[in-house]
């Protein structure tokens, strides 16, 4: 969390890795998802540092698959519907591996996500 502290100096888009564990960077959005993303190795967390966002999500159940799950990229693309949120500046948003997600955005966005590992509910590097 010491980097996060430093927000300001961290050129968006790019990736920071501690270890295997959790990867953080900032982004600038202002695109909407066509289709929702699940992951299965990392959960996502989105603290939003400026602007606001609406997110839909969904029990990847409740979903169809449109791209299978590819273990390189820990994504798998779905459709369907599922239900709308909006995040404002100062928010965080923690997305689930059970669930999948799209973001819809009016405005760009400056947002930090991190993806944080379950696999084997333990970090490997610590």
């Amino acid at each position: 969390m010491k980097r996060l502290k430093h927000i300001d100096n961290i050129q968006p888009g790019v990736a920071h890795s501690i270890g295997d564990s959790l990867t953080y960077r900032v982004e600038t959005d202002s695109a909407t998802d066509a289709l929702f993303t699940g992951h299965r190795r990392y959960f996502e967390v989105h603290y939003y540092l400026q602007g606001q966002q609406k997110i839909e999500y969904a029990p990847k159940e409740t979903l169809q698959v449109v791209e299978y799950y590819r273990d390189e990229t820990d994504r798998e693309y779905l459709k369907g519907c599922g239900e709308t949120v909006e995040v404002h500046e100062g928010q965080i948003v923690i997305c689930d591996i059970h669930e999948a997600y799209r973001f819809i955005c009016n405005n760009a966005v400056k947002k930090v996500v991190l993806k944080v590992t379950i696999e084997d509910g333990y970090f490997h590097n610590k």
